[in-house]
């Protein structure tokens, strides 16, 4: 079972690689996540049967005819990428965990959807989904099933989108193109700075050209260098070499994401009554959606609600914060149980 979902797990990740780098209009982005996906899911399922664990559904309640998993025409029912991520992280949620539950909810979006528009924007995820997946192979069954050897850069024209290309993707901003954009934008707002710029959870890079002196100098055409790991002697380095450097990305103030004054102004006009920015605070510090000011650690945020930003230092809150805090706050008898404070009558203000 072991070496058969390792012989799975390597011909879908070729396979996804293939579908992606091939030249032509198609199902590009959409049909390299269902791949990776199931390469994942061999990859996750030959490490379980590897420690002696089986990743099948078991029943519930008690079974004394012996039975305990699940099955579907006779055959146990194995766990999905999702759960075998619930039960190989367990509570934790490191950046490559997080790339992976983008995908599987972008799959879910977009298998049967065309939308081509959307592939420029998505490379970061897909590279690091892919590089993710050849450093686990490798620390769990050694370097012989290491896939650098069988794959390569696509080579590339000089104009990615050409403007026949940014034409297209206008005709193509449908409401199925919008109900995709809006998931992408959601999940990466709700994501803590460390992760969305972390090359485990999106690996963008920019393609500068490689100079040699002499031929047999050339062995490397090109590199892959992690800029965010790298110590002062190896930037140093790179000042004189082209490489491919890893493109950082900061949480936009103006993309689903608000500043406290911008949520409290958005909440106001569905209460009966005031709601401040002292209000807000005294909310944000009961739900507990962010560490308190002058935390060691201030990217600690509860990523559905709120993410630090670390270019400004200060906090910005998402869409499902404001849905959740209008919830919370509607009666003003909860309004005080949140924040401490008496609800003003809206004359008042």
């Amino acid at each position: 079972m072991v070496q058969d979902n390792i012989e799975k797990c390597r011909s879908a990740v070729i396979a996804a690689v293939e579908v992606y780098n091939r030249p032509g209009p198609r199902f590009r982005t959409a049909l390299y996540i269902v791949l990776i996906v199931m390469a994942w899911t061999a990859l996750l399922h030959a490490i379980y049967h590897k420690k002696r664990i089986n990743p099948w559904y078991k029943k519930s309640g008690r079974n004394p005819k012996g039975d305990r998993y699940v099955r579907v025409d006779g055959e146990p029912k194995y766990w999905e990428l999702a759960e075998c991520l619930t039960q190989y992280y367990g509570g934790n949620n490191p950046p490559e965990r997080k790339n992976l539950e983008f995908l599987i909810g972008l799959r879910n979006k977009v298998e049967h959807r065309h939308l081509p528009e959307l592939d420029a924007g998505l490379y970061g995820e897909c590279q690091a989904a892919l590089l993710n997946l050849e450093e686990l192979l490798t620390s769990e069954f050694g370097g012989r099933y290491a896939l650098a050897e069988q794959l390569a850069v696509s080579l590339q024209f000089t104009r990615v989108i050409p403007s026949e290309k940014k034409k297209a993707a206008k005709v193509l901003a449908s409401s199925a193109a919008k109900s995709v954009k809006e998931y992408v934008e959601k999940f990466r707002g709700g994501l803590p700075s460390s992760t969305l710029n972390s090359t485990k959870y999106s690996f963008n890079v920019f393609l500068v050209p490689k100079i040699a002196s002499r031929k047999e100098l050339a062995d490397v055409a090109v590199e892959f260098v992690k800029v965010d790991e790298a110590n002062e002697a190896e930037l140093e380095r790179l000042e004189k070499l082209n490489v491919l450097i890893k493109e950082r990305q900061i949480p936009v103030a103006n993309v689903n994401l608000y500043k406290p004054g911008q949520v409290v102004d958005k909440i106001k006009p569905m209460l009966s009554h005031n709601f401040s920015v002292a209000d807000h605070t005294g909310a944000w510090q009961h739900f507990e959606v962010r560490p308190p000011s002058g935390s060691a650690k201030p990217d600690v945020t509860d990523s559905r609600y709120c993410v630090y930003d670390v270019a400004h230092k200060d906090y910005l809150y998402t869409q499902a914060w404001v849905d959740k805090l209008a919830r919370a706050v509607a009666d003003p008898s909860d309004l005080k149980k949140i924040t401490g404070r008496a609800p003003r009558p809206k004359q008042d203000d």
